[in-house]
C-alpha cells in the first residue's frame, strides 16, 4: 500500500483524503518513510521534519473528519526548497554561510500553502545559493537523479525535482532565475512551471538575482501544478515586484482541448544545436498537438541571439551585489564554483548592465509581437539530457560541449522577459527523461497548463517510473 501511495499524484490523493478513505497520517508516514529510505541514495533533503509533519497530519485528519476540508492540497505532505523561509526553522540556502540562519517570518508561499492544509515534511537541497544547475553541493553532497543515480538531477532546484520524481515529496516548489524550476523538471521527468514575473510573491525567498527570480510549482502532473497555482498566485504588498492583476482559476480551466491553438516554432534559436533524440521528442510532441487540432506557425525573434549575454550580465551583476559583503569578508566559505561566479560578477560595468537591460526590453517587445500571431511557443526545455555528476561537459550529438552554457540556453530567455514557461515530460532519450517547454504571453499560465495537459494525455512517459520508486 505504501508503495502505491507514494506514486500517486495530488489529483489522485485529494479525493481519497476528502472522502476519508485515506488518512493524512497514513499518507504522511508513507512519504516520510520513503524519504528516509531514499535519503542515502538520492540526498534530496536538507532536513526532515518527522515529528512536526506527523503532528500536522493528525490535525489535518481531525479537520477533514469534522467536515473542514480546505481543498486539493489539504493533508498533502510535501517538502520545499531550502531558500524558502519557514519561521523559526533553519533555512540554509544549502550554504555554509547561512547554515544556522533562522528566519523571523514564513515566506508568503509557505503561509499560503500552510493555510491550504499542506503538511510540510522538510526542506530540500539546492545548488548553493541557487547559483548553479547541477546540485553538486560542496557542503552537503550531490543530489542524485532517481532515473540514473550517476547523473545530475538538474538545478538549482535539484532536491525538489529528485524528491518529486522519487516519491519522497508528493509535490514541491522551486525557484527559477535562469531555468532552475524547468531544468530539474525536464531532467527528472516531472512538471515544472515558471510563472509570469510578479504572479507569485517572492517575499521570504532568499534572492539570487532580484529581477530574474521566480517561484513556481514542481509536480507529478499538470493538474497538480494548476491546483498549486490556485493557492500561491496573487498580489502581495510585501513583494515590490508583485503585480496587482486579477488571478483566474487555473485548475478549472484544464480541458486539454487544443483545437485552433496556434503553436509558434522558432527554428533559429530554440531548435539550433539540439541533441537529435531531444529534437525528435519535441517535434513529435508538436505533431501530436497538430493531430489534435492545433496548427504551427514559424516565427522569428531576432534579439534571442543576444539573450545569453544579457542574462549572464544581469544575473552575475545582481547576484554579486547581494553577496558582495560576504565575498569581501569570508570568500573561503563559498563553494569554489559559485565563488568564481561572484568574482566574475564584479567585472561588468554599469554600461554593460544597462546595455543588457536594453536587450531585455527589445526581447520583451519581440516576444509580445510574436504572441500577437501565435498562442504559445513550443521548444525543447533543454538541448541535452542529464550529464554525469562532477562533469563540466555534456554530449551533444557526439561532441562534448560546456554543460552550463548549453543547459540554460533555452530556459534563460523567459527569465529575461518574465514570460511564463512550462516544462512538461515529452518522452525519453534512452532511460533519461526529455522535457518539452511551452512559453506564453504574460499571465497565460492557465493556457500553458491546458496545452501541457493535452501533451500529458498522450502518455508520453508510457507510465515509466524510476526504479527506486517502483521497488519502494
Amino acid at each position: 500500500m505504501a508503495k502505491d501511495l507514494i506514486q500517486k499524484s495530488v489529483e489522485e490523493l485529494a479525493p481519497l483524503l476528502e472522502s476519508g478513505s485515506l488518512s493524512p497520517v497514513e499518507l504522511t508516514k508513507a512519504v516520510l518513510d520513503h524519504a528516509e529510505e531514499t535519503q542515502d541514495t538520492i540526498n534530496a533533503y536538507m532536513t526532515i521534519y518527522r515529528d512536526e509533519a506527523e503532528h500536522a497530519a493528525r490535525e489535518a485528519e481531525k479537520e477533514i473528519k469534522n467536515g473542514n476540508y480546505r481543498g486539493m492540497y489539504h493533508g498533502i505532505p510535501m517538502a520545499l526548497k531550502d531558500n524558502l523561509y519557514f519561521k523559526g526553522k533553519v533555512t540554509t540556502m544549502s550554504s555554509k554561510i547561512h547554515k544556522d540562519f533562522i528566519p523571523e517570518d514564513d515566506a508568503t508561499v509557505v503561509s499560503k500553502l500552510r493555510d491550504a492544509g499542506v503538511i510540510f515534511t522538510g526542506k530540500l537541497s539546492m545548488h548553493e545559493y541557487a547559483w548553479g544547475i547541477t546540485n553538486n553541493n560542496p557542503h552537503y553532497g550531490p543530489v542524485r537523479n532517481p532515473w540514473d543515480t550517476d547523473k545530475i538531477p538538474g538545478g538549482s532546484s535539484g532536491g525538489s525535482g529528485a524528491a518529486v520524481a522519487v516519491g519522497s515529496s508528493v509535490a514541491s516548489l522551486g525557484t527559477d532565475t535562469a531555468g532552475s524550476i524547468r531544468i530539474p523538471s525536464s531532467i527528472c521527468g516531472i512538471v515544472g512551471l515558471k510563472p509570469t514575473h510578479g504572479r507569485v510573491s517572492k517575499y521570504g525567498c532568499y534572492p539570487l538575482a532580484w529581477s530574474l527570480d521566480h517561484i513556481g510549482p514542481m509536480t507529478k502532473t499538470i493538474k497538480d501544478a494548476a491546483g498549486m497555482m490556485d493557492i500561491i498566485s496573487g498580489y502581495d504588498a510585501k513583494d515590490p515586484t508583485s503585480v496587482d492583476t486579477p488571478v483566474g482559476q487555473h485548475l478549472e480551466r484544464i480541458k486539454g482541448d487544443v483545437t485552433g491553438v496556434v503553436i509558434g516554432v522558432n527554428e533559429e534559436y530554440f531548435f539550433n544545436e539540439v541533441d537529435n533524440d531531444v529534437d525528435q521528442v519535441v517535434r513529435g510532441t508538436i505533431k501530436a498537438l497538430t493531430d489534435q487540432g492545433a496548427r504551427v506557425e514559424v516565427v522569428k525573434i531576432p534579439t534571442l541571439k543576444y539573450a545569453e549575454w544579457a542574462e549572464l550580465v544581469t544575473s552575475l551583476s545582481e547576484a554579486s551585489t547581494i553577496h558582495h559583503e560576504d565575498m569581501l569578508k569570508r570568500p573561503q566559505d563559498f563553494g569554489d564554483d559559485i565563488r568564481m561566479l561572484f568574482e566574475l560578477g564584479e567585472l561588468p560595468s554599469a554600461v554593460d548592465y544597462l546595455q543588457a537591460q536594453q536587450v531585455r526590453r527589445q526581447l520583451k517587445q519581440e516576444f509580445h509581437e510574436v504572441f500577437q500571431k501565435v498562442d504559445v511557443l513550443i521548444a525543447p526545455t533543454l538541448p541535452v539530457v542529464a550529464s554525469k555528476i562532477g562533469e563540466d561537459t555534456v554530449d551533444l550529438n557526439g561532441k562534448q560541449v560546456d554543460l552550463i552554457d548549453n543547459i540554460i540556453r533555452f530556459t534563460g530567455p523567459s527569465n529575461l522577459t518574465g514570460n511564463p514557461a512550462l516544462s512538461v515530460p515529452g518522452g525519453f532519450k534512452g532511460d533519461l527523461p526529455v522535457g518539452v517547454q511551452i512559453i506564453g504571453p504574460a499571465f497565460s499560465e492557465a493556457l500553458l497548463l491546458d496545452v501541457g495537459y493535452a501533451i500529458e494525455q498522450t502518455n508520453p512517459m508510457k507510465n515509466r517510473k524510476p526504479a527506486l520508486l517502483t521497488r519502494a
